[in-house]
């Protein structure tokens, strides 16, 4: 059976009951043969096992690349894959400009 904590309403004196899980949650006290109520604590919770964010990652130096990141960095790369497609469609166009001007200037120059 569990010890519960006990907090008298008249005197406020505090003790420990043990009880089965069904019965009332009130209690007499003691000391004054007062009404008490039963006190609640905060239940210490550890995760344990797989599936938990401590447990997740190996090392302190990964940290997983958030949706945010992914996004900004696929962004990126296909920025600088159209820079790249640019430029090289500038030179091959400067190319034939230049081959264009060479031409003029030997059929003129026959």
């Amino acid at each position: 059976m569990p010890l519960y904590d006990y907090e008298c309403l008249g005197c406020g004196h505090m003790f420990e009951l043990r009880q089965g899980f069904d019965s009332d949650p009130e209690g007499i006290c003691p000391r004054c043969a007062g009404v008490s109520r039963r006190k609640f604590h905060a239940v210490p919770i550890i995760y344990k096992g797989s599936g938990f964010y401590t447990t997740d990652y190996k090392g302190t130096g990964y940290s997983p690349a958030t949706k945010e990141d992914k996004e900004s960095t696929d962004s990126k790369e296909k920025t600088e894959s159209t820079a790249e497609k640019k430029t090289s469609e500038d030179k091959a166009s400067a190319e034939k400009l230049v081959d264009k001007a060479d031409a003029a200037k030997k059929a003129g120059a026959l």
